[in-house]
């Protein structure tokens, strides 16, 4: 065992770097899928802004034998003594809990669904920590920008698997003999690219900043610090909580561009995931109509995901010296044009829709009704 492993288990005592889910308590969740509902983990108190930890007004709701599991049921979303703290505190155990679940799965590489959700997890985190941040007191040494750090390398390592899928189960199939043989090439520099992003991904895995920021958020959930924000109830600042997020949404360039390898709509992308996050925190809050919306950014999200994927692709089959600008590949040019021509179409369509005056002014009073 390395000293840097040593190091980690005396903060954060664990058998190994790929059992990190032993950290965050016996609690089970039901579903540790990456679209989890938001869950309550009914051992979880609030604490003080002290040091010291203190009564909390929600120990009589947790420990109600209403609360048959860990996760957030009506009755505790109901309870008004639910403080925002508590509910974030609750939202990052979910998240460090998958982060721990999937390390040995990703490490292993033999399939890259544990890769998606791990990003996706790191996602979440991330949103959960910027969101609920003024309610929390946390560590110095747990930042946006060590877990940003991680979630690079697992961006680029995720972002060619989805290339090589693309190009072995959409596109080779529909190609000539001769197109086929063209893109051996390519797809031999694609696997060497992801196995040198991989070997990146497992340094930063096993980095110690990597180690000691989950060490020290472990530490940090057993004596969760709440600012005196994040110890007022929860249900009266459920806007509050979102708004950051969805404020300025429709003001974002990309949603008037006219050309579909703009950078404005990879930049708007990010912008709808984080509002998407944002409001899935809170969906247990939302109107059916709400949720609707959360469904509408679900397939933004998703189109945007396609158009830069197929920019992507394109950009690194001209690197790799078969160029399309060379007409050596008609067949898959003409593929990659089709793909491209049909998801712009369905994002400017959805686009259209959600920009509409109706549309916006009915999403507006449902985000000002949250928790009424």
């Amino acid at each position: 065992m390395t000293a840097l492993m040593r190091d980690f288990m005396r903060e954060a005592p664990m058998q190994d770097a790929t059992s990190l889910a032993a950290q965050v308590g016996d609690a089970q969740v039901g579903d540790d899928t990456a679209s989890d509902e938001p869950a309550y983990d009914k051992s979880v108190g609030d604490k003080s802004v002290g040091d010291v930890a203190q009564p909390s007004p929600l120990d009589p709701v947790l420990t109600s034998p209403v609360l048959t599991s860990p996760v957030l049921s009506s009755p505790v979303l109901s309870c008004p003594a639910l403080s925002s703290g508590a509910y974030a505190l609750d939202l990052i155990q979910r998240q460090v809990r998958r982060l721990g679940k999937l390390q040995g799965e990703v490490l292993a590489d033999r399939d890259p669904e544990p890769l998606h959700q791990l990003r996706v997890s790191l996602r979440r985190l991330r949103t959960a920590l910027s969101q609920f941040g003024p309610a929390l007191v946390l560590p110095e040494s747990v930042t946006d920008r060590r877990i940003a750090a991680v979630a690079r390398r697992t961006g680029l390592c995720r972002d060619l698997d989805v290339l090589q899928l693309r190009l072995q189960q959409q596109l080779l199939p529909r190609l000539p003999d001769d197109e086929q043989q063209a893109l051996e090439g390519p797809m031999k520099r694609l696997a060497r690219d992801r196995s040198q992003a991989f070997d990146t991904l497992k340094e930063a895995l096993h980095s110690s900043r990597y180690l000691k920021l989950l060490a020290r958020l472990h530490k940090w959930q057993q004596r969760p610090r709440y600012t005196p924000l994040g110890q007022l109830p929860l249900a009266a600042w459920l806007y509050d909580w979102q708004a950051p997020f969805t404020a300025a949404l429709f003001l974002h360039p990309g949603w008037t561009v006219e050309d579909p390898t703009a950078e404005a709509l990879h930049d708007l992308r990010k912008r709808i995931k984080a509002a998407r996050y944002a409001l899935e925190h809170l969906e247990d809050w939302c109107e059916p109509a709400l949720k609707a919306w959360i469904q509408e950014l679900r397939q933004a999200q998703e189109l945007l995901g396609e158009l830069h994927d197929l920019q992507i692709l394109s950009h690194s089959l001209a690197a790799s010296g078969n160029t399309l600008k060379s007409h050596r590949l008609p067949v898959l040019r003409s593929e990659l044009e089709g793909q491209q021509a049909e998801h712009w179409l369905r994002w400017r369509e959805l686009a259209q829709r959600l920009q509409q005056d109706s549309h916006r002014r009915a999403i507006h009073r449902q985000l000002l009704e949250l928790g009424r």
